[in-house]
């Protein structure tokens, strides 16, 4: 059985989707979806701790050799952000029954947990496999159970937000099945470790540059990478709260671990920092991601919006440590991009919990609420300085390598930008405190309750794990570190 967990960790949720049909109650199919997640959890966490102790795992589809058969390649990598992406499901998946029964038609209820699972199995199968085209496979499952999901939202708004997501995400899409077509074309293989052996030979050749950009763009409009991110704000705030959650810390940390995969193993570091501007390019979009997308959030009187904008200026900081293209610096990325998904599945997962007591996510109905969900406020405040980048939570952690990634690179003025964007970061979120902290409640709304159960313990796993893996590090930083230097053929 050990030696099927590649396979396994995408078949269980895929085949678990169908097989909530057979099941008649909302909260039994519910069950269902969380013990499939959950196992998923389960085994990316062995994936990881057999590829930390023995190396790289391959694991053949139907016995057949690459480059004719379909090969699953686990590394440190990838096995990262499995566990990372079925955690953060499982989690999330946690509070689905409450919330979807404010924000979901119980008719739709079965048809939510059936997407939701299509959709882990879609970003699972991304991360897992070795083969290119399969990526793209894996990504259309995703997309379209993502595009479902967010039309699901009881806002009318969700379904032109879905609207724009399926627009944007089918452009990317099709970026990327172009750019793996000619690649394809010119080395005859679609397997990605043989790829990165045979591109080398054809490398400046127009076709592979040609190649290279189609991928690259399909990626980052996927990412929703500054000026690309069009479509993420209205997606994140008009979706359930539930799938706002998942979304946010698991989707586009798959299009960052596409970017990496791509432009590292692929295509080879060499080229893609050597022969083309990538670095500056990547450089100075990442940095007007943090400025621009912050300088938005602060202005935002949804506080999903607030959070979705936060999440674009996020990736902006990631964008920023690729662009560094050296051990340090994607070691920032990487650890940046496990801390993100602790920050924002906590935070909408709190403010599911506000839309689950009022119906709403205005800002300025979070007047008193301070006092009212002192346990759901706290979460979010604690969740807000982890974004800030304040000692003891996750985002210090992310920041201070990133800030020591770009002195080490001799880049202190980038090293300052990154300061003055964490300054923006306390704008936004002082906004939220003193609404909910410095403000009476508003009429009508003396009898609201704090969140339930069902509800604060999620979130308070997440928050915990904030403080947690602020303070010992050795997890997070241990494999970020050895999946870089790896990636760079760097000896530990």
């Amino acid at each position: 059985m050990l030696a099927h967990l590649p396979i396994l960790q995408v078949i269980v949720p895929m085949m678990a989707a169908p097989m909530c049909l057979l099941l008649s109650r909302p909260r039994l199919v519910w069950l269902f979806a969380l013990i499939a997640s959950g196992l998923a959890f389960l085994i990316s966490s062995v994936l990881l701790q057999q590829v930390m102790t023995s190396g790289t795992i391959i694991y053949e589809l139907g016995g057949w050799a690459p480059p004719w058969g379909i090969e699953y390649r686990i590394d440190l990598l990838n096995a990262f952000l499995l566990l990372i992406i079925s955690a953060v499901s499982t989690v999330v998946l946690f509070a689905a029954h409450t919330s979807i029964s404010q924000e979901i038609p119980t008719d739709r209820h079965t048809f939510f947990y059936i997407l939701y699972l299509l959709c882990l199995a879609g970003m699972l199968g991304i991360v897992a496999t070795g083969d290119a085209f399969n990526v793209f496979v894996f990504l259309e499952i995703s997309s379209l159970s993502a595009y479902a999901l967010i039309a699901l939202g009881k806002d009318r708004r969700a379904l032109w937000a879905s609207y724009q997501y399926l627009i944007m995400g089918t452009i990317g899409a099709t970026f990327i099945l172009i750019g793996i077509g000619l690649i394809y074309q010119m080395t005859g293989t679609l397997n990605m470790d043989d790829l990165s052996r045979r591109l080398p030979e054809v490398a400046q050749t127009k076709t592979v540059f040609t190649a290279f950009a189609f991928v690259i763009v399909g990626i980052c409009l996927k990412l929703a990478m500054f000026p690309l991110h069009l479509w993420l704000p209205n997606a994140y705030a008009y979706a359930p709260s539930i799938v706002t959650a998942f979304l946010a810390a698991t989707a586009t940390k798959v299009a960052v671990y596409l970017l990496i995969r791509f432009t590292f193993s692929v295509f080879g570091l060499s080229f893609s920092f050597t022969h083309l501007p990538l670095q500056i390019l990547f450089l100075v979009l990442g940095l007007a991601g943090i400025f621009v997308a912050s300088t938005a959030a602060i202005y935002q009187t949804n506080v999903k919006h607030l959070f979705a904008y936060s999440s674009i200026a996020q990736i902006g900081y990631m964008i920023v440590g690729f662009s560094v293209s050296t051990v340090a610096g994607l070691t920032a990325t990487l650890l940046h991009l496990f801390n993100h998904a602790l920050m924002k599945s906590a935070l909408f997962l709190a403010l599911g919990a506000v839309m689950y007591r009022i119906g709403t996510t205005q800002l300025n109905h979070f007047q008193g609420l301070g006092h009212q969900m002192p346990l759901t406020m706290a979460a979010i405040v604690i969740g807000g300085l982890s974004l800030i980048g304040v000692p003891l939570t996750v985002g210090f952690v992310s920041k201070w390598y990133l800030v020591l990634a770009v002195i080490e690179n001799g880049w202190w003025p980038v090293a300052v930008l990154i300061l003055l964007g964490s300054l923006l970061a306390v704008v936004y979120v002082w906004r939220i405190v003193e609404m909910a902290y410095f403000k009476p409640a508003l009429a009508g709304t003396e009898t609201i309750k704090e969140a339930p159960l069902s509800f604060l313990i999620p979130i308070w796993i997440l928050i915990i794990a904030n403080i947690y893996f602020g303070i010992d590090t050795r997890l997070s930083v241990q494999v970020a570190q050895a999946a870089s230097q790896s990636l760079f053929g760097v000896s530990p």
